[in-house]
């Protein structure tokens, strides 16, 4: 089902002066179904998808396959923060066996979805948060389907927050693709009356990559929308616009996933990427954001999608998708 992951990624200096994350990780193996986490400490599990034939089949290029190890050179290498004992625990659950499939040896990217929904719930049945390493951006539906599953346990309606330049909301009459994520996402939890299980909203979105038909799909479903055009009309900073967007969604923590597409950045800090623009954030449009849900809201969850190692220059797309993990780690489920 799962390959461990590569021990070379795990780096370290062999010097207790000066620890790495990767002489932090364990293995975890997911086939085991009675290990478990320790109670009380956050805890962290990173998977991940080396799969872009939905990006192929969206027309997009090809290359994610390669990203989660990619990702994981660079995130590895980092220290834990700037304090004295790491007080997380970090586990790496490897990579789905694309070539057998996954579960039962089904080789369809559906089933390859299903395996990816079951894994992340079990992690977070467990007490611990997950990161997903796309991979093509279908892969967020299927850890945002796990983590609807999980959250419906929780009693109260989970908020899933995509970052892209593009809805992906594609029809799946044509077989399901990186288009197609959040289409399938909103149409498999209505509950009628343009009602979902979730709130949704999309942060990023650029006009002209975009469907005018798609964003009156996604209104009448209530899902809410912030473009960069409205953040460059408005004057004001990308946090500031997303957090009156969201105001009465991020007024208590409760459980979020936030879905990261890689193209939702500039070309100039993100190049190695299916499809990128010009346009887009800058970390210093991002990050500052990312903090105030990290803060505000309990994100459950993580994916980062569509990271193209062969399309990148000085691994500067996979060096921040790295640094996205390692802020999530160092300060998610922290009491501020």
């Amino acid at each position: 089902m799962w390959k461990p992951t590569d021990p070379a990624l795990f780096f370290s200096r062999q010097d207790p002066d000066d620890r790495r994350l990767g002489d932090l990780v364990r293995p975890y193996d997911v086939a085991q179904d009675s290990l478990s986490f320790a109670e009380g400490r956050r805890t962290f599990v990173v998977g991940g998808y080396p799969d872009d034939e939905g990006i192929r089949l969206n027309g997009g290029r090809p290359g994610a396959a390669l990203a989660p190890a990619s990702i994981r050179k660079p995130f590895y290498k980092m220290t834990p923060a700037l304090q004295e004992v790491a007080d997380f625990d970090l586990f790496d659950a490897g990579d789905l066996d694309i070539a057998n499939g996954g579960r039962a040896g089904a080789v369809g990217l559906g089933a390859r979805h299903a395996e990816g929904s079951r894994v992340c719930t079990e992690v977070l049945s467990r007490g611990a948060r997950w990161i997903g390493l796309g991979g093509g951006h279908d892969y967020g539906f299927s850890e945002a389907k796990g983590f609807i599953d999980w959250a419906r346990t929780q009693k109260v309606k989970p908020l899933v927050i995509n970052f892209d330049a593009h809805f992906d909301v594609r029809p799946t009459t044509g077989g399901f693709s990186s288009g197609t994520p959040f289409y399938r996402l909103l149409e498999a939890s209505a509950v009628g009356g343009g009602e979902t299980l979730f709130d949704f909203a999309e942060l990023g979105i650029q006009a002209q990559c975009n469907s005018q038909k798609h964003f009156q799909w996604l209104k009448d479903r209530g899902a809410r929308v912030l473009t960069m055009e409205d953040v460059e009309a408005s004057g004001e900073t990308f946090e500031i616009c997303a957090a009156r967007l969201l105001e009465d969604w991020i007024l208590r923590p409760r459980p979020t996933f936030l879905s990261i597409d890689i193209d939702a950045f500039s070309s100039a800090v993100a190049p190695g990427c299916s499809q990128s623009w010009a346009t887009g954030f800058m970390p210093s449009d991002f990050f500052p954001l990312f903090d105030l849900l990290l803060r505000r809201l309990d994100v459950r969850a993580l994916g980062i999608y569509e990271t193209s190692p062969p399309l990148d220059q000085d691994d500067r797309t996979s060096k921040l998708a790295a640094l996205i993990m390692h802020r999530y780690v160092t300060r998610a489920g922290k009491i501020s």
